[in-house]
């Protein structure tokens, strides 16, 4: 049989580690068989030599609009309150098509080369920056098709009811076909429930998905999520809403944790843990036994909600590092949530592919799987659970079969 590549001795997801590894042939873009290569030619043969090879990775949430501006926004006080909004409100004045293109790019790229093959990136529109960052994110769409699938999800970062032409712009973003997606900061708002309620009827409107920035903060007595449950269930959302952060349920107790979770999985309502901004931004006011502000979604999953792991932001006030590897958030969060038993990694492992996929309603067709698209990353590691403890490397990675990175192995020079 003829193929166009073969990808030798590769080892996949949940594999027996006593087994041998087996051979992936690629055709017109997609797995056509997973077996024995003794019997198959090819264009292209590599041999992965027991590597790791994964479904490509998903970002379900990230800023590209606003990241890598750190260096122009004045230095930011240690301690409580965080102003990292008003710090990049501060400058976005001076974002325009071609800057927000620019670092967007940059930043894309490093997520491509850490084997990121579909993302969602949130960007924010208001009267400040126009639909500039809008503009300048989605020429990126065309321009990496090649490596990564890509859509946007319009959002009012500083306010909705609060922020007059605000609305409008985001009309204006769904009507053009740019955002794909809406979402919401009704945290930022002074009238959190109409933000919420408004998002849904534009969702209803325009018939996308939801994805909001809901609950940061310590203060579990309050919780916009049992709104967007209830919307989400009077609307028969399920399924097409996620809320990203919601650190108030990592301070909550578990009873009031379970009752809402329960609540989450009975209309399909998602979650989005961001460990890198969560943890950067949670418990600055506290001087000693600082919480951490990050969601267990190992325990979430036990209750039926899809959960996921996502970068955030990247050098900006909100999270001032950041590099687009998703192994290395994934291995953060099971840090700070002290998950490290193999089934429990191998669950975090799900949060940035087959879950996040979901999440974005992309699950039909992805995975390694005959007759699915071949998107897929080569890992330094023989599987997703010591991936994560090492923090493994990717090797390479490739959309619908065709090469888009390649990273050299390090090289020691032992002396003589």
């Amino acid at each position: 049989m003829n193929f166009d590549l073969i990808v030798r001795n590769a080892r996949l997801i949940g594999a027996d580690a006593s087994a041998p590894p087996v051979d992936l042939a690629i055709r017109d873009g997609r797995f056509a068989a997973i077996g024995s290569a003794q019997q198959w030619q090819a264009a292209e043969v590599v041999d992965v030599q027991g590597k790791l090879v994964s479904p490509g990775f998903v970002e379900t949430h990230i800023h590209l609009d606003k990241s890598c501006v750190i260096g122009r926004c004045a230095c930011q006080g240690r301690r409580f309150p965080h102003d990292a909004m008003e710090r990049v409100s501060d400058v976005k004045h001076t974002f325009t098509v071609d800057d927000v293109h620019s670092r967007a790019r940059r930043t894309l790229e490093r997520c491509i080369s850490h084997g990121t093959t579909l993302m969602r990136t949130h960007v924010e529109v208001d009267p400040k920056v126009g639909l500039r960052g809008l503009e300048g994110v989605h020429q990126l769409i065309d321009e990496y098709r090649w490596a990564i699938d890509m859509e946007i999800c319009v959002m009012p970062q500083e306010g909705l009811t609060n922020n007059p032409g605000t609305d409008e712009l985001m009309v204006e973003a769904l009507k053009s076909g740019m955002a794909t997606v809406v979402g919401a900061a009704p945290n930022c708002d002074t009238d959190p429930n109409t933000q919420i309620r408004r998002v849904f009827e534009m969702a209803r409107e325009f018939d996308v998905d939801i994805d909001m920035h809901l609950d940061s903060g310590s203060d579990g007595s309050r919780l916009d999520t049992l709104l967007v449950c209830d919307l989400t269930e009077q609307y028969g959302w399920g399924g097409r809403v996620t809320i990203g952060h919601v650190s108030r349920l990592s301070t909550m107790p578990l009873p009031d944790v379970e009752r809402v979770a329960r609540r989450m999985a009975d209309v399909g309502v998602a979650l989005t843990v961001l460990p890198s901004t969560d943890l950067f931004l949670s418990g600055r006011d506290q001087e000693s036994n600082v919480r951490r502000g990050v969601v267990d979604a190992n325990r979430l999953l036990q209750y039926g909600i899809n959960c996921s792991i996502s970068s955030n932001n990247i050098k900006n006030p909100f999270t001032p590092w950041g590099d687009g590897q998703l192994i290395r958030q994934a291995n953060l969060y099971a840090n700070i949530v002290q998950r490290g038993d193999s089934q429990e990694l191998a669950d975090v492992w799900g949060m940035f592919t087959e879950r996040s996929a979901r999440i974005m309603r992309r699950e039909a067709g992805y995975g390694i799987a005959e007759g699915n698209l071949a998107d897929f990353v080569v890992v330094e590691a023989p599987d997703n659970v010591e991936a994560l403890r090492d923090i493994a490397l990717t090797a390479m990675g490739y959309k619908a079969g065709r090469r888009t990175f390649t990273r050299q192995p390090v090289v020691l020079h032992h002396p003589g």
